[in-house]
């Protein structure tokens, strides 16, 4: 079992927690590894077991049809997977893919949902999450509908880097244009001139960010929006 100091550093959600609550929190839950790939839950699935990231991350799926899908969002060591437990639904609304590696904390829907009505602290935290979660769909769809492919593609590599907390992500464009919902060529035009900025660097499915001040300058308004949302929602003091 990851230790209690480990995870007050580790996922942000839990980070100084009552030691009342971060207790009983621990004694909940288990330790697990997510492998790159792996799905957690299918759109409409019972939600079994809820997840807060370590140092792996998910990414939220729409599915139109078997050729269609968009990630829409992406949680990390900030947030969790299976929050609309908080709302009593235990209904999953999304594909819940793995896009990063690594471990993760899981608890059971049922026993979840009994720690939260004696965990007032951790309780409103995650109302606040889903605040913030709500308002980030409504701009991905925006985001999505308005801004130019070469900004967008920006803006996922600034976050898929803030998750995996390294310049080097092991990404196809394959891959990309499947997140972002784009055709493969749009994809490598964008990620050309990225290049030609001297912004990242690729090589047979790896990406390299180079400059990332460059890079957030060139990325939509979007992904400083959604981090300014967090930092001050996350930070309220509780009701």
């Amino acid at each position: 079992m990851t230790s209690i100091l480990h995870v007050s550093d580790a996922n942000q959600l839990l980070a100084k927690l009552p030691t009342v609550e971060r207790d009983a929190f621990m004694s909940a839950c288990e330790t697990v590894v997510l492998t790159f790939g792996e799905v957690l839950v299918q759109p409409t699935e019972a939600v079994s077991h809820v997840y807060f990231p370590l140092d792996s991350f998910i990414s939220l799926i729409v599915i139109l049809d078997p050729d269609n899908r968009l990630e829409v969002a992406m949680t990390g060591r900030e947030g969790m997977l299976g929050s609309s437990l908080v709302l009593g639904i235990d209904e999953a609304p999304l594909l819940a893919l793995v896009q990063g590696a690594g471990s993760a904390l899981r608890m059971s829907a049922a026993s979840f949902q009994r720690l939260l009505l004696d965990s007032p602290v951790l309780h409103q935290r995650l109302k606040h999450y889903l605040y913030v979660v709500m308002k980030q769909l409504a701009q991905s769809t925006a985001c999505i509908h308005f801004h130019q492919i070469e900004a967008r593609l920006a803006r996922w590599l600034l976050m898929t880097q803030d998750r995996a907390r390294t310049d080097q992500l092991k990404l196809t464009h394959e891959f990309l244009a499947m997140m972002l919902g784009v055709r493969r060529a749009g994809i490598t035009m964008a990620a050309i001139a990225l290049h030609t900025r001297g912004l990242i660097g690729y090589h047979r499915g790896e990406i390299k960010v180079l400059d990332r001040a460059g890079l957030i300058a060139a990325a939509c308004e979007c992904y400083n929006e959604d981090r300014a949302l967090y930092a001050k929602m996350m930070t309220l003091p509780p009701a």
